[in-house]
């Protein structure tokens, strides 16, 4: 395999460009300045979590596709991009980069041009921003650009699909031996050990943020929180793992009680999650609505009692995602206007977190929505997680 080192064909990335050169004409655009990784990747197969720092790709209506990038960052850019035009914004050279941003559109003849810029990313801070809004006012008309590219990234084709469905075969696995793993007496590490240890081995990706687990107070915990523990008896430990595969995320969800008393409480909340997780499923088709989804989520958890444990979000769509999270939108909220369609992809998570007891719950899986059944590529066992 010659470089670039990437995984889709040329003619994938040509037709995924065009209909980025189509979409800017018809936002009467001339160019768009990017900064979010994964619009680079889908558009080039660029990989580098560079970005944090600094790194631009500038696309043109004309055929215009240019890297702009530290130094740091050609080693990626010439393994990784099919872009051929690579320039660099060195590191203390007295410049800045906006004037590096702006020499680029200069020679690409910008000057007097209406050009579109992504704000709603990662690789764009406020003060970058600030600094290249005063660069170029008065230069060209500079727009902030609605963010279409990750619209036109939310149905996946047979090839994005197919890493999809690879990386819900290692998820499934990983799910197992994670659940093996976890037990009364079991350290934390160990069990986030063999998480990591499992994906690598079977060649996943990092996950886009540290999954977060825990067990006792912290199985609360949506988020990652430092310092680790040993799992205790009666106790109740959340899995909400995530890997990729050519960073293709997906995610599974699930909670293991130990024993030797298992509360009926906990089974009931159970129950609950499975039952909501299952007329979700049947919700999502293609020609409903997003908040549809949430809305079946909610009607389940109160038909059972559980108005208090509903959250604001029950899920979201997944993709190629790097740092910091794996989540992108549409989330799954209340009102959520957003038409599902064919090969969208979305990881549903059916979570009750009873802070009055400190008991958790939770069940998800990731689905491709179909014309019928949606295909469930990662699988949370249905049935209570005990270990005793």
């Amino acid at each position: 395999m010659a470089k670039p080192y990437i995984h889709f064909s040329r003619e994938e990335f040509s037709q995924r460009q065009q209909k980025t050169r189509i979409r800017l004409e018809e936002l009467g655009l001339d160019g768009l300045l990017l900064f979010k990784i994964e619009d680079m990747y889908w558009l080039t197969g660029y990989e580098s979590d560079g970005f944090c720092i600094f790194g631009c790709m500038f696309v043109g209506t004309d055929g215009a596709l240019t890297h702009l990038a530290r130094p740091a960052d050609l080693g990626n850019i010439s393994y990784s991009s099919i872009c051929d035009d690579v320039r660099t914004s060195p590191d203390g050279d007295g410049q800045t980069r906006a004037d590096h941003i702006q020499t680029m559109l200069q020679s690409h003849g910008m000057a007097g041009k209406k050009i579109g810029i992504q704000v709603d990313t990662m690789g764009l801070t406020p003060r970058l921003f600030l600094e290249i809004q005063t660069k170029l006012e008065g230069w060209c008309d500079l727009i902030i650009a609605p963010d279409f590219i990750r619209e036109l990234r939310l149905v996946k084709s047979p090839r994005e699909l197919t890493y999809f469905r690879k990386a819900g075969e290692i998820m499934d696995t990983v799910m197992d031996k994670v659940i093996d793993a976890t037990h009364p007496g079991a350290f934390e590490g160990d069990i986030y050990a063999t998480f990591y240890d499992t994906l690598f081995r079977l060649d996943a990706d990092l996950p886009a943020h540290i999954p977060p687990f825990g067990s006792g107070e912290s199985a609360l915990n949506l988020r990652y929180t430092s310092g680790r523990k040993h799992v205790l008896e009666n106790d109740q430990v959340t899995l909400e793992l995530g890997l990729a595969y050519r960073h293709y995320h997906v995610a599974c969800m699930g909670v293991v009680l130990t024993g030797p008393e298992v509360s009926d409480r906990h089974l009931r909340m159970h129950a609950t999650s499975v039952a909501a997780l299952e007329a979700v499923q049947q919700v999502l088709r293609p020609g409903r609505t997003v908040g549809e989804l949430f809305d079946t989520y909610r009607s389940v958890l109160e038909d059972r009692g559980e108005h208090d444990a509903v959250l604001t979000v029950a899920g979201y769509t997944m993709g190629a995602m790097w740092p910091p999270t794996w989540m992108e939108q549409p989330l799954i909220f209340s009102g959520n206007s957003q038409v599902l369609e064919e090969n969208m992809t979305f990881f549903t998570h059916m979570i009750l977190n009873d802070r009055e007891t400190g008991l958790s719950m939770a069940v998800g899986e990731t689905a491709i929505v179909t014309n019928d059944t949606p295909e469930i590529i990662t699988h949370a066992p249905r049935d209570p997680i005990i270990k005793l």
